[in-house]
């Protein structure tokens, strides 16, 4: 049995390079020049309990219009690296904070 050139072009195609993954979350410090650092929420299971627990991380990303405050809740993708914390980047402002 040999292998034909379509099946590596199928699976070519079913890749789809163009997707980034993307996350919301609250902007928590605006400090930075052109960079906010944005807390990003998820729940999680107890792995012994089973109760629901909220886990926090936070992205370094990057605002090129210091158009961000703290307190807004943002979208951000991910990117090439930018330095050595920032590998993401704002997409668009959700809400304004308060």
């Amino acid at each position: 049995m040999t292998k034909t050139a379509a099946a590596p072009a199928a699976e070519a195609a079913e890749l789809d390079r163009g997707t980034r993954k993307t996350l919301e979350g609250v902007v928590v410090s605006d400090k930075m020049n052109k960079t906010v650092i944005v807390a990003v929420e998820r729940p999680v299971a107890h792995h012994l309990y089973g109760k629901h627990v909220t886990r926090t991380k936070k992205y370094y990303a990057h605002d090129e219009q210091n158009a961000a405050r703290e307190g807004d809740t943002v979208r951000i993708a991910e990117t090439r690296p930018l330095s050595k914390l920032k590998r993401w980047r704002i997409v668009e402002i959700l809400e304004q904070a308060k």
